[in-house]
């Protein structure tokens, strides 16, 4: 099938939803969100140049995601769709193709996304990196351990710049999680949500007058066997102010089971929670790609005290410009690569890249997976997966 790949506009996000509804079910009527145009949103289609259908779908959210503590431009994907009689036909290939050249041409250096079918995006260079951390636990298992020095008060409307600043202090000591600012993330809240999207409830902790915990939730229905609050938010930047909101939570045990909270590992929070108590956890797979090998090495922050070079060749069929040899260096918490003339003697396709660059394998693994191949010692390739294995706390 011949088709012709184009930005989609206001006029066509109708048929896009149709089309996105056919794929993952959800209401006939479109809501209003998903009928409007936003600059960071970009929606690409592929339309069948014989009859002008759309036979296909692919939104790409501009955004930033923190890196060793910078704010890297990425390219994350969601709602990839095509019509049933075309599926396997090339035309997904052909929309995420047109969409990375088109990140690539606005900065952006690394791509995300959760899969409904992740051989489809390995076959493209994405990678499967991480999970999404959540965990359904019995709110009668929570510790209740009130604080002294932490007062607890609800939360306003006025605050939810405030939650946004104090998720920035958290997040941005990991690596993967969206920065929450720009494009979607500056749309004013729902009529019936004022405090944010699956927020009914906010509770904000402060120490001696400076905030250092936030609470947000959905108080969902009844008070039965299947009532649950489901977190869209636990923050906290100090351990006493993480115990006082878990508190918060193991309150409503006596009229809510089960609670559903987002995981960081590593986090405040974390450490407060008994998550071997969970019983589910996360299971939404996020992968990565690398938009641009040399914008990605020099936009993140790398670990200060890494220091050294490798030399690598990268075969990327879907982002051309990525193929060629690359010297990489790290030095005190910086990174450059530099195209260099000749081979190397380590291969390394996209999804290997991705793998190493998120810190999510090392070059053994990534070998042994069949990203990488060559005559030399795929460890050496451990410098550049020499950071924390990504994390992400929202789900697109």
């Amino acid at each position: 099938m011949s088709v012709t790949v184009r930005l989609l506009s206001e006029d066509d996000l109708a048929e896009a939803w149709t089309l996105g509804r056919w794929a993952f079910g959800g209401p006939a009527e479109a809501p209003a969100r998903a009928l409007s145009t936003i600059p960071e949103i970009h929606r690409w289609g592929a339309y069948d140049d014989a009859t002008g259908r759309l036979v296909g779908k692919v939104t790409d959210h501009e955004e930033h995601s923190w890196w060793g503590g910078r704010a890297v431009p990425a390219a994350d994907v969601s709602g990839v769709a095509v019509a049933p009689e075309v599926r396997r036909g090339g035309v997904a290939r052909q929309l995420l193709t047109t969409a990375l050249a088109a990140a690539r041409d606005r900065g952006a250096a690394v791509s995300a996304l959760y899969p409904t079918v992740s051989a489809a995006y390995r076959s493209l260079g994405w990678a499967v990196t991480g999970l999404l951390g959540s965990a359904v636990l019995d709110t009668a298992a929570l510790p209740a351990a009130r604080e002294d020095g932490v007062v607890l008060r609800p939360g306003t409307v006025a605050d939810r710049p405030l939650v946004v600043d104090l998720y920035e202090q958290v997040a941005r000591g990991f690596d993967g999680p969206l920065t929450r600012r720009g494009g979607r993330w500056e749309l004013a809240p729902r009529d019936e949500q004022p405090l944010g999207d699956g927020v009914d409830l906010l509770t904000v902790a402060e120490e001696d007058g400076e905030v250092t915990g936030v609470l947000g939730y959905e108080r969902g229905r009844g008070y039965g066997a299947e009532a649950a609050l489901d977190v869209s938010d636990l923050l906290a930047t100090t351990p006493a102010a993480a115990r006082a909101l878990v508190d918060v939570l193991a309150g409503w045990r006596t009229v809510t089971r089960t609670v559903d909270v987002p995981v960081l590992l590593g986090d405040a929070v974390s450490q407060v929670l008994p998550l071997e108590r969970a019983t589910r956890p996360g299971t939404h797979v996020f992968m990565h790609r690398l938009v641009d090998v040399e914008r990605a090495v020099a936009a993140r922050g790398w670990p200060p005290h890494v220091r050294g070079a490798v030399r690598l060749a990268v075969v990327d069929e879907v982002a051309p410009w990525n193929t060629g040899t690359w010297q990489v260096e790290l030095d005190g918490g910086e990174g450059r690569a530099t195209r260099v003339g000749g081979g190397g003697d380590l291969v390394v396709r996209p999804g290997g890249l991705a793998l190493l660059w998120t810190g999510a394998a090392g070059g053994r693994a990534a070998a042994a997976a069949g990203l990488v191949s060559g005559v030399g010692d795929p460890a050496v390739l451990d410098l550049l997966s020499c950071g924390r294995a990504p994390q992400l706390l929202d789900y697109f």
